[in-house]
C-alpha cells in the first residue's frame, strides 16, 4: 500500500471527510483544538508587548484583536464543522476558485510555518537550558523530533493531547498561583517594571494599541489550524446539538477568548519575573518559568527542570498541530501545482525542514515584525471568505448555497474572493510600509479587513456570480456512493464527479492529481463561455453504477 493510500496517515487530507472516519466525540475534537492554549508563543509575545508598550496598551490591543476576529472565526469554524472539509477546500468554494485558492494555501502554509519555527525556537531554548547543547544543534533536535510525532495525524494526536492535558494544567496552574501569591503581584502585573525597559512610563497610545492589535489580527488565521480538527466533528445527534455547537464554538473561535485568559495569566507571570530578572531574559519562556518556579522551590536546578518539562510538553503539543496543519496545506498547494500527491508524510518532512531554516535565521527575535507584515495578507483572506459565505451566499443569494470544492466543478479563478483578497492585501501592505503616514501604517491590517469584507459582494454583483461553478455532475438516482475509475476507491457522491476523460466517476483527489486531462470536462475553465448561460451537466456512464449503494 502506498503511503498516500493509508487513511490512518492521510486523515483524508485532500478531500471530504466521510462520516465513517469521523468517529471521535465532539469532546475529543474539542480537546485537540484546545492545544493552541499550550503554546509558549503567547507568553513570549505577551512579555515582548508588555515590556515594550506597557500593560494598558497591550490589553487594549489584544482586546480589539479578539473582538474583531471572534465573529470572523465563528463563521469559518461552523462552515468547516458542518461541511467536513478543511479551510483550503472551504476557500475554493468561497469565492476563490480552484487555482485561486492555491495562493491562500500558500498563505495558510506560511502561517503554520511561522509558528512552527517560532514555537520550535522556544522548545530549542529549553533543550539548550537543560542540556547545555548549542542552540543551533537544539534547533535540529526539535525539528527531527516532530516528524514521527505528526505522521499518524489525528489518530495519534487525539490520544496524546488528551493524556497530556492534566500534566500541563497542573504545571501551569502551579506557576500562576506562585506568581499570584507574590507580594504586590497585582501591582506588578498592571504596572510592569522590567529591568532595562521604560514601558512603565508609557501612557495610552493610539499607535501602540493598534500596532499590537494589528499584529494579533494575524491570529484570525489560527482558525485554519482549529479547522483541521473541526472537520472531523461527527454529525450532531438529536438532543445534543447544543453540546455540538458549544464544542465548535469553544474549539474554534473560542481560541480568541482563551487567548485573553492566557494574556492575563502571562502578564501576571511576567509582572513578577520582571522584578527578578532582566527583560530580555523574561522574554524567554524557559527562563520566565524558571524564575517563577524558583520562588516555589527555592532551588534553581529544580525550578529549571520544572520549567523545562513545562516548555517541552507545551511545545510538543502545539507543534504537533503546526506540523500537521502545515502538511495538509502543503499537500493542497502542491497537488494543484504539480498534479501529484506523494502522501502527507512527505509534506511533514518538508514543513519541518523549512521551519529549521527559519529557526536558524533567528525568527524568534523578529516575530513581531513578521506577524505585522503577515497580518495584512492573512486577514484579507479570512475577511474575503467570511464576506462570501455570509453576504454573498446567505444574504444576496449569489452563487450556489453549498460550498463546491471539486476541481471538476470549479473555475480556475473566481475574482469574487481572489480579486478581493489581492486588492485588500496590496493596499494594506502599501499603507503598512508608510506610504500614507504613521497612523495608516498602524491601521493597515484593519484597512485590509474592511476592503476584504466590502469588495466580494461588489465583484459578485458585477460578475453576476458566473464564476462559482463551471459545471455539475449527474449520478443515477438512489445512489450515495460511487467507485473511482482511477483509484478504485469507493467514496460518497459529495466527493465524486463525472469524468469524460476517464469515462467514469472520479474522486476529488484523483481529479486534483490528474494532469493529462487539461480540464477537458470544463473547456472554459478560466472564463465562462458565451454559450454557458447555464452550467453544463455531465452525466455518469451506466458502467460506474456497479458497486454503488
Amino acid at each position: 500500500m502506498k503511503v498516500a493510500d493509508n487513511p490512518q496517515m492521510e486523515d483524508y487530507s485532500l478531500r471530504y471527510t466521510p462520516s465513517s472516519f469521523r468517529n471521535w466525540s465532539p469532546w475529543m475534537v474539542f480537546l485537540s483544538c484546545l492545544v493552541g492554549l499550550s503554546a509558549m508563543a503567547g507568553y513570549a509575545l505577551d512579555a515582548a508587548f508588555v515590556n515594550e508598550f506597557g500593560f494598558a496598551n497591550s490589553v487594549w490591543g489584544f482586546a480589539i484583536a479578539s473582538v474583531v476576529t471572534l465573529p470572523l472565526t465563528i463563521v469559518i469554524a461552523f462552515a468547516i464543522a458542518r461541511k467536513h472539509i478543511d479551510i483550503d477546500l472551504l476557500t475554493r468554494g468561497s469565492g476563490f476558485g480552484y487555482l485561486g485558492s492555491t495562493v491562500t494555501s500558500l498563505v495558510y502554509a506560511t502561517y503554520t510555518l511561522i509558528f512552527l519555527a517560532y514555537e520550535g525556537a522556544i522548545m530549542a531554548q529549553a533543550v539548550t537550558a537543560l542540556s547545555g547543547l548549542d542552540i543551533h544543534w537544539s534547533y535540529v533536535v526539535v525539528a527531527v523530533v516532530m516528524i514521527p510525532l505528526t505522521l499518524y495525524g489525528m489518530s495519534f494526536s487525539s490520544r496524546f493531547q488528551a493524556w497530556t492535558w492534566p500534566i500541563w494544567v497542573a504545571l501551569i496552574g502551579v506557576a500562576v498561583v506562585t506568581a499570584a501569591t507574590a507580594p504586590d503581584a497585582g501591582a506588578h502585573m498592571l504596572n510592569p517594571q522590567p529591568q532595562g525597559s521604560t514601558a512603565s512610563a508609557l501612557g495610552l497610545s493610539f499607535v501602540a494599541i493598534f500596532v499590537i492589535a494589528a499584529a494579533n489580527l494575524s491570529l484570525a488565521t489560527q482558525v485554519g489550524e482549529q479547522g483541521d480538527y473541526l472537520r472531523l466533528m461527527p454529525d450532531p445527534l438529536p438532543g445534543r446539538r447544543v453540546r455540538w455547537r458549544a464544542a465548535v464554538i469553544m474549539g474554534g473561535p473560542g481560541f480568541a477568548l482563551f487567548a485573553m485568559v492566557i494574556f492575563f495569566a502571562s502578564t501576571l507571570l511576567v509582572g513578577y519575573a520582571d522584578t527578578q530578572a532582566p527583560a530580555d531574559q523574561v522574554a524567554l519562556p524557559v527562563d520566565l518559568f524558571t524564575v517563577v518556579y524558583q520562588r516555589l522551590t527555592g532551588n534553581h536546578t529544580a525550578a529549571l527542570v520544572l520549567a523545562g518539562v513545562l516548555v517541552l510538553l507545551s511545545q510538543i503539543k502545539i507543534n504537533i498541530m503546526n506540523t500537521y496543519s502545515g502538511s495538509l496545506s502543503w499537500s493542497n498547494f502542491f497537488s494543484r501545482i504539480l498534479h501529484r500527491h506523494p502522501g502527507r508524510a512527505v509534506w511533514v518532512v518538508f514543513q519541518v525542514a523549512l521551519s529549521l531554516v527559519l529557526m536558524e535565521l533567528d525568527i524568534f527575535d523578529n516575530i513581531v515584525t513578521v506577524l505585522g507584515v503577515y497580518a495584512n495578507v492573512g486577514i484579507a483572506w479570512i475577511g474575503a471568505m467570511v464576506s462570501d459565505l455570509v453576504i454573498n451566499k446567505r444574504l444576496l443569494k449569489i452563487g450556489p448555497s453549498h460550498v463546491e470544492f471539486r476541481r471538476a466543478h470549479l473555475y480556475n479563478v473566481n475574482p469574487v474572493g481572489f480579486g478581493s483578497m489581492v486588492v485588500a492585501a496590496a493596499v494594506s501592505l502599501v499603507a503598512y510600509f508608510g506610504l500614507f503616514g504613521a497612523t495608516m501604517a498602524a491601521l493597515a491590517p484593519f484597512v485590509s479587513l474592511v476592503l476584504a469584507l466590502v469588495l466580494p459582494p461588489v465583484i459578485a454583483l458585477a460578475t453576476k456570480g458566473r464564476f462559482y461553478e463551471a459545471r455539475t455532475s449527474e449520478f443515477p438516482p438512489d445512489t450515495s456512493e460511487a467507485e473511482c475509475v482511477r483509484c478504485a476507491g469507493t467514496y460518497e457522491l459529495i466527493d465524486m464527479a463525472t469524468c469524460p476523460f476517464h469515462d467514469g466517476a472520479i474522486c476529488s483527489l484523483c481529479c486534483s492529481t490528474e494532469g493529462a486531462c487539461h480540464d477537458s470536462c470544463k473547456p472554459h475553465a478560466w472564463l465562462p463561455g458565451r454559450t454557458e448561460l447555464g452550467m453544463p451537466r455531465v452525466g455518469v456512464p451506466a458502467m460506474i453504477t456497479e458497486g454503488t449503494s
